[in-house]
């Protein structure tokens, strides 16, 4: 019977497997490190992909998740609206684009206007809501649905959207948040937007 003194000295290094391990970097870089046999060769490490360089690992997911707010105003995110199986699924006629650099994918198909928002805490959210809620009410005035998005469907568009509720149908902010919380849960308006949709008075 071996004793594990004698295990020890009869273990061999070149006994090991070849190892690889994927790495991914806080800025998305993704690499391949690989440990030669017999540990001799030290670690050898490939990149495979360069990193965005965001400081995070992009979800890369799509989001086709959409928000029924009424029949004929839905809010989503910019896969969505470029997924015309989606769009056509929901009966979308009009698209409002309150994203940064998203291009309209479809226009012989669907009536789009288009406001490039930054989503920063100091944009004056509300100097949008007229113009975004004319919009909104053609599409209704045509019997259409509009679907309401920007680039996650997350801050902006969910602010036009409580914003308009507030200015048509007369709603508290709380009530506006609630409903629109409830269709989409993953809103969530920047704490500026937040706070100047909380002090709105149409």
């Amino acid at each position: 019977m071996h004793s594990l003194a004698q295990e020890i000295q009869g273990f061999s290094k070149n006994s090991l497997k070849k190892q690889c391990t994927h790495v991914t970097t806080v800025t998305g870089r993704k690499l391949l490190e690989r440990r030669s046999d017999g540990g001799e060769g030290g670690e050898q490490v490939e990149v495979l992909e360069e990193g965005s360089g965001c400081g995070f690992v992009e979800d890369k997911s799509l989001d086709l998740q959409v928000g029924i707010i009424r029949p004929f105003l839905l809010l989503a995110s910019q896969d969505a609206a470029q997924d015309f199986d989606t769009l056509q699924k929901h009966k979308v006629s009009h698209v409002l684009n309150v994203a940064y650099g998203v291009n309209n994918l479809f226009p012989d198909q669907f009536v789009y206007k288009t406001l490039e928002i930054l989503d920063l805490p100091d944009t004056d959210i509300t100097t949008y809501l007229g113009e975004c809620s004319s919009f909104i009410d053609q599409a209704r005035e045509q019997d259409g649905v509009v679907l309401v998005h920007c680039n996650a469907g997350v801050s902006r568009a969910s602010s036009i959207v409580i914003g308009y509720l507030m200015l048509r149908e007369g709603l508290k902010f709380d009530d506006a948040y609630g409903q629109v919380k409830l269709a989409r849960p993953s809103i969530c308006p920047n704490p500026g937007f937040y706070r100047q949709l909380q002090n709105y008075e149409p």
